[in-house]
């Protein structure tokens, strides 16, 4: 069973009826005004006198109800699958460490069902208990807006410690990484959460309250494309996670906006590239000049 008459307008209306009147007895003016948001007409005519103590016994005389707590609908299937599906996926333990499943029903996919073609393979260690108590203390500070101490090792095995005001967290399916996005840090803006060895609350020795950054202006590339080989379709699918205005041209030519942060501008260079001939950057001349090295630099070392 994936649908019942539960879940019908009829049903959902005496809900909202029911909920109202936990809170305080209704007259019969505001009855009928849900009545006629929520249902039909015609429902004036059943809904009230079903609602009374002569039939379902829901409703008194004067408008309150024997119900202490708000109606809640059941789960269906389908959505107890979704669930289950959901369950699966090892980024849910970033947020709960028993995530709610129901024996009684399959999953509603698998992960092994999701295949993205151009996925890197080296994402997060979402399973690893240090990078979820990060994960999670991260959340917190977000949530609650106070400065953390981050360590991370780079890449020339150095420790590297530093203090940050966490903003928001950003998630690339293309790298299956979260990136933490936070102002006051050394290290920059941007602080990917897998080079996070350890992660702790600090406080504001000074005591004065630091302010969010000003966020900067998005930059943009334009560039103009013709719908060859569904050329349109991989590109929209290939910047799918950034901004963009498409305006047709002609029949087949078409004219992208596309913004970006600068710190995924290499990235964005690296996808422009990628479809070579069938994109065509026209500006801004910094891009194309952007485009010209790293040509010239891929050409120097033999690619």
């Amino acid at each position: 069973m994936l649908f019942h008459e539960i879940y019908s307008t009829y049903f959902q209306t005496v809900a909202k009826i029911l909920t109202e009147a936990v809170e305080h007895p209704l007259t019969t003016e505001e009855i009928n005004a849900i009545i006629q948001d929520y249902a039909f007409e015609e429902s004036i005519l059943n809904i009230p006198k079903a609602l009374g103590m002569a039939h379902w016994q829901l409703l008194k005389e004067d408008g309150a109800t024997i119900l202490r707590k708000n109606p809640t609908m059941p789960l269906t299937i389908l959505q107890k699958r979704w669930i289950n599906a959901i369950a699966l996926d090892p980024r849910i333990r970033l947020f709960m460490d028993q995530p709610v499943v129901f024996p009684d029903v399959e999953p509603l996919f698998l992960p092994e069902d999701i295949y993205v073609f151009d996925k890197y393979l080296d994402g997060d260690p979402y399973e690893n208990p240090e990078y979820i108590q990060n994960f999670r203390l991260i959340l917190d500070a977000i949530k609650h807006q106070y400065p953390i101490q981050i360590s991370i090792t780079n890449r020339h095995g150095k420790r590297i410690t530093t203090r940050t005001i966490p903003e928001y967290l950003e998630y690339s399916e293309k790298d299956d990484k979260f990136r933490l996005i936070g102002t006051g840090s050394k290290l920059g803006n941007t602080i990917n959460l897998g080079r996070i060895t350890s992660c702790e609350k600090c406080e504001n020795e000074q005591g004065e309250k630091i302010g969010k950054r000003k966020l900067p202006q998005p930059r943009k590339v334009i560039f103009e494309l013709v719908d060859d080989r569904n050329a349109l379709e991989r590109v929209l699918m290939h910047f799918a996670h950034f901004e963009k205005q498409v305006e047709k041209i002609d029949e087949q030519k078409y004219q992208v906006t596309l913004y970006y942060d600068k710190e995924d501008e290499t990235e964005v260079i690296i996808r422009v590239l990628s479809f070579g001939p069938m994109l065509y950057v026209v500006k801004p001349v910094a891009f194309i000049h952007l485009i010209k090295d790293r040509l010239s630099d891929q050409k120097s070392c033999g690619l």
